[in-house]
């Protein structure tokens, strides 16, 4: 039996225009991969980036890409990103460090919620990952 995963990305023109994000994303015949929440703590348990949401935002965007990489995929099958800030006034910037991993053709839906804590103080971001490989 061939897999052939297919990946549709829309913005109906009856919805409004999305940026840097896609309103409905598709998938048709792939595997589904869910990757927990992400926090800016490295390989050997440490906290990155304290009270510096890029620096803890790369350091979530890198372990998402370990977990992709692990499963056999990479940004470019993400199809769902869910972001919780701690301050939501600097969505840009976790935004602009997205961009840089994302395939900002064929962006993956997402949802950004600010949130008052998440599970310890010192985190300032929390990403959710969904990708779909063969």
């Amino acid at each position: 039996m061939q897999n052939d995963k297919q990946i549709i990305f829309r913005n109906p023109q009856s919805m409004p225009p999305a940026k840097g994000y896609t309103q409905v994303v598709e998938v048709r015949n792939g595997r589904t991969i869910y990757v927990s929440g992400q926090v800016a703590v490295n390989q050997h348990g440490e906290l990155v980036g304290p009270g510096d949401l890029a620096a803890q935002t790369r350091q979530v965007f890198e372990n998402i890409k370990s977990a992709l990489e692990a499963s056999g995929v990479s940004f470019n099958d993400v199809v769902k990103l869910t972001f919780f800030v701690t301050d939501i006034a600097q969505m840009q910037t976790v935004r602009d460090i997205r961009d840089s991993y994302v395939n900002t053709k064929n962006p993956p839906a997402s949802s950004a919620v600010e949130v008052s804590k998440l599970v310890k103080d010192q985190f300032l971001i929390e990403i959710e990952a969904i990708a779909v490989g063969e």
